[in-house]
Parts: C-alpha cells; structure tokens; sequence
C-alpha cells in the first residue's frame, strides 16, 4: 500500500471548512463575511414586516418579471486570503427567465442576481459596510439596505471593484427609484 502525500490545508480552507460544517441553532443563520463568522439570531417581527412590504412592490410593479428567494446562500468572490465569502441575504431577486433558484444548492453562486436586499438587525455594520463590499465585488448589480438604525432606505449601483460607485440613499417614507431591471420607484411610507 502506498502513502499519499496531502498538500496541508491552508488557514483560508481550515476556517472555510469549519464553516461550511456548523450546526447552526434552528432560526439562526451563520455566514462567512470577509474571513469572520457571524452567526445571527431569528429577525424580529419589524424586520419581516419590511422585507414583506418591499417584495410586494417588486412582485407587483417591477417592469421584469422577478422571483425571489429569502435567505438563499450566496457563494461570492473574496478579497485578499479570505475564503470565499458566504452570505445569506434577507432577500434575493433574479429574473424568473433565468429560474436561478431551481435545482440550486443551498450555497449558489450570484451570477444572474439582480438585486440584493438586507434589513438592519443585530449587526448594522454588517450590511452597511462589509456586505455592501462583498456584494460589490461579487459584481451584483444592486444593494438594496433598509437601514433602521438611520430610518433610511438606500439603492447601490454600479459595483466596482470593493464597492458601488453609486448610491442614493432617502428617508423612510420618501420614495426612491430602482433602475432596471426593475425600473419602478419604490414607496417606503409604510415603514414608518
């Protein structure tokens, strides 16, 4: 019998690996953003309440047909020596004519994703600088942050590189315009 020799694994696989092997508390949701885990606990009822309000617009007035999916796991593109990022949005939009959610695995990759939406919760910081850097370098068209901390809505675009060269950010209960594919202006009044 002959010994194989293994390339030993790097710091980057070890964590990666380690992640990927989590037996997360049910209702809790862990993610690897830029080579840290961070594990969240179960929204609150103003948190759904936000999610639910926007994905009713999108369904019902987006000029593109979309489906979407509620913490889907999205495998992205990483900087540096970190592994690639694993991030669960709290809402994921692609075009129904590109069916991205079946037969997907429970971590896809984005290409095809048309716009990403977070509501703030425990970890602000989170989607206010780290994941809006995660989902600009994976190349995602849109960010879409509802911002409770700031009472604040903002739509990124144009991703480039570590971040989006545009954003416009507005009050809740002022509405805002998302582009195409989505070509709307969204009505945040109702959560105020």
């Amino acid at each position: 019998m002959t010994a194989m020799a293994h390339e030993p694994l790097s710091q980057e696989d070890v964590l990666l690996e380690g992640f990927l092997a989590l037996d997360t508390p049910e209702g809790f949701r862990a993610e690897l953003i830029e080579g840290e885990i961070v594990v969240t606990p179960p929204p609150d009822g103003d948190h759904e309440k936000y999610i639910s309000r926007i994905v009713r617009q999108v369904i019902r007035r987006s000029q593109t047909d979309m489906d979407f999916s509620g913490n889907k796991g999205l495998k992205l593109r990483s900087g540096g020596a970190c592994p690639k990022n694993h991030l669960v949005p709290d809402v994921t939009f692609g075009p129904i004519e590109r069916d991205l959610f079946a037969g997907a695995d429970s971590w896809m990759p984005c290409d095809g994703v048309a716009m990403v939406m977070e509501v703030t919760s425990t970890k602000p910081q989170a989607d206010r600088e780290a994941k809006r850097r995660c989902y600009a370098r994976a190349g995602i068209p849109l960010y879409l942050l509802l911002d409770r901390g700031t009472a604040q809505v903002t739509v990124f675009s144009e991703p480039k590189d570590d971040d989006y060269r545009e954003h416009c950010a507005r009050p809740f209960g002022k509405s805002v315009t998302l582009p195409e594919p989505f070509a709307f202006d969204l009505d945040t009044a109702d959560l105020l």
